[in-house]
C-alpha cells in the first residue's frame, strides 16, 4: 500500500471517508467534492485488492482519492474500494498523509445501524474535546457506547498527535443512504463552516444512491471474475 502525493499542502484539515454502514462516508466525501472546488492530488495504490479502476462519465474513479480545496485548506479522502480487513494498513496511510501534510485535524466519517434509523441522529467520538463539543452539540450528540470497526476504529486507537472527530449518521440499511448522508453533512458545516447546502443531496438522492451503487456492483463482478480466472488457471 503506497501513499503518492503530487502537491502537498500544508496544516490541512483532512475529511475521509470510507465506504461503511450505509455508504455514508462515501457518498458525504462525494458530495463535498462535488460542491467545494477540488483538484485532486493524490491516489493510494493498493496491492492487496485487484488491480482495477471504475469509469464514471468518462472519468477514472479509483479505489482511494486524495483531493485538495484551497479555500478552506481541506483535504478529502475519497474511497470507493479498500478490499477486506485493511482497515489498519489504510489507517497507517491516513496516518502518514496527516504527518505529510502537517494535518490540524481528521473528520472521520461513518454510518451506524440503529433500531430507530428515521430518526436521524448525529452521533461524535473526538479524542480531544472542549471546542468539539460546542461546535457540534446543537447537530449531534457525544457517543456513550459503541463499537467502532474499519479506518476510523483504527484511527482511533492510534496515538499520533493528530486529533480526530469522528462523526456518525444513523443509516437505515447498509445500502447507500442519502437521507443519512445530508444529516452529516449538515453535522460538518456545523463544525466547520463549509456552508454546504445538503438540501441538494436529497433531492438528488435516488440518483446519487444508483450511481454509487452501480459503480460498487460493478467493482464486486469484476473481483469476482478475475477471481474466477485465477481458479481456472489454477484448477
Amino acid at each position: 500500500m503506497k501513499l503518492i502525493l503530487k502537491k502537498k499542502p500544508k496544516n490541512v484539515t483532512i475529511i475521509e471517508g470510507f465506504p461503511g454502514f450505509g455508504l455514508i462516508g462515501t457518498i458525504a466525501t462525494e458530495y463535498l467534492m462535488e460542491h467545494l472546488k477540488t483538484e485532486k492530488i493524490g491516489v493510494v495504490e493498493m496491492d492487496e485488492i485487484p488491480a482495477m479502476i471504475a469509469i464514471h462519465q468518462n472519468k477514472v474513479i479509483e479505489p482511494i482519492s486524495i483531493h485538495y480545496n484551497k479555500q478552506y485548506n481541506l483535504v478529502l479522502v475519497h474511497a470507493i474500494n479498500v478490499g477486506k480487513d485493511l482497515g489498519w494498513k489504510v489507517a497507517e496511510i491516513i496516518v502518514e498523509l496527516a504527518k505529510v501534510l502537517t494535518a490540524k485535524e481528521i473528520i472521520s466519517l461513518e454510518g451506524v445501524g440503529s433500531p430507530n434509523p428515521d430518526s436521524g441522529k448525529i452521533y461524535y467520538y473526538s479524542t480531544s474535546n472542549g471546542e468539539v463539543s460546542k461546535r457540534l452539540s446543537a447537530v449531534a450528540n457525544p457517543l456513550m457506547e459503541g463499537i467502532i470497526v474499519g479506518v476510523t476504529g483504527a484511527l482511533l486507537a492510534k496515538d499520533f498527535g493528530v486529533p480526530v472527530v469522528a462523526l456518525f449518521a444513523e443509516a437505515k440499511s447498509n445500502l447507500p443512504d442519502s437521507k443519512a448522508a445530508a444529516e452529516i453533512i449538515k453535522a460538518i458545516d456545523a463544525y466547520t463552516g463549509l456552508k454546504v447546502d445538503p438540501k441538494p443531496l436529497l433531492k438528488q438522492a435516488a440518483v446519487f444512491e444508483q450511481k454509487l451503487k452501480g459503480i460498487l456492483e460493478k467493482g464486486q463482478k469484476a473481483e469476482e471474475t478475475q477471481q474466477k480466472k485465477k481458479l481456472s488457471y489454477v484448477g
